[in-house]
């Protein structure tokens, strides 16, 4: 853990280099959205799936997404909550509208693994945002049978207002339009992901923003990424870092602040909460 003092340092540098950067490009994972309240332990797991908690054991909001559910209308209750609480409600703590506030009057893209949509819903520009993993918000055919994906948000609130003991009334449970297999999650979890074409889209502009401000003084602002998938965002931030002088890489993670030894020269870590470190630079 760093000292206070240089904690306080690597804030006031990082200020500056907000302050003075040409563009920022952020990189976001898990730990972005948990220092802003979505966890998936504790009180709020209990407060909305008690019941599951009592009847399979789970341990986390997380781990039970992944249970292999006796039927489909127990399958959408578990996950009809899951999605509604961490897609349609909104984070407890202003940790994204923050962060807007540090970067809106800058040249800034997003890239994130999350998939809970803040970045949009504090009000960040949807065309400046990149969602590798998917969103929380989207369906998908299982299969899948067509590279098209379907907003969930009306029937999920109907699935979390209707069901009961467990489960969902079995005409909520969605089926795939093209060929009636069942519909799954827009997440990232095996080969079936599909790409569909906002994705794509998203995929370009944030390759023509990096193209666009290539050698300038660009700031990599990496923000809670873990280990988990590292060739996503963290790699890549060190090598673009590494491959422009003028660039700075900062990170600022509880826990897992660090970088190579080929860019220290050009890096800000700062190992604490990400919430409270926003706020200390506003």
């Amino acid at each position: 853990m760093q000292s206070t003092s240089d904690c306080w340092d690597s804030i006031a540098q990082l200020k500056q280099e907000l302050e003075t950067a040409d563009a920022v490009v952020i990189g976001a994972g898990a730990g972005l959205s948990t220092s802003a309240g979505f966890t998936y332990t504790g009180e709020r797991f209990q407060q909305y799936f008690g019941d599951f908690i009592a009847k399979y054991g789970f341990r986390d909001m997380y781990s039970g997404g992944f249970y292999p559910f006796d039927t489909l209308e127990e399958h959408w209750a578990y996950w009809s909550r899951y999605i509604y609480i961490n897609r349609y409600l909104d984070a407890p703590k202003p940790v994204y509208q923050n962060l807007l506030k540090l970067v809106r009057n800058k040249a800034y893209f997003v890239l994130t693994t999350n998939v809970d949509h803040c970045f949009q819903k504090a009000g960040f520009d949807k065309k400046r945002l990149f969602y590798t993993q998917g969103d929380y918000g989207l369906w998908q055919c299982s299969r899948p049978c067509h590279p098209k994906t379907y907003d969930n948000e009306r029937v999920i609130k109907k699935m979390f207002a209707e069901q009961k003991n467990g489960k969902v009334p079995r005409e909520l449970v969605p089926h795939c339009p093209v060929c009636g297999a069942p519909m799954s999650m827009n997440l990232r979890a095996d080969d079936t992901f599909v790409e569909d074409e906002g994705w794509h889209e998203a995929a370009r502009r944030y390759e023509e923003f990096l193209r666009r401000h290539e050698g300038q003084q660009v700031l990599f602002l990496e923000l809670g990424v873990g280990g988990n998938t590292p060739v996503i965002i963290k790699y890549p931030f060190w090598n673009m870092t590494d491959q422009n002088p003028r660039a700075t890489y900062a990170c600022i993670n509880w826990g897992e602040a660090y970088c190579p030894r080929e860019i220290q020269r050009q890096s800000i870590c700062i190992d604490a909460d990400i919430g409270e470190t926003l706020t200390a630079l506003l």
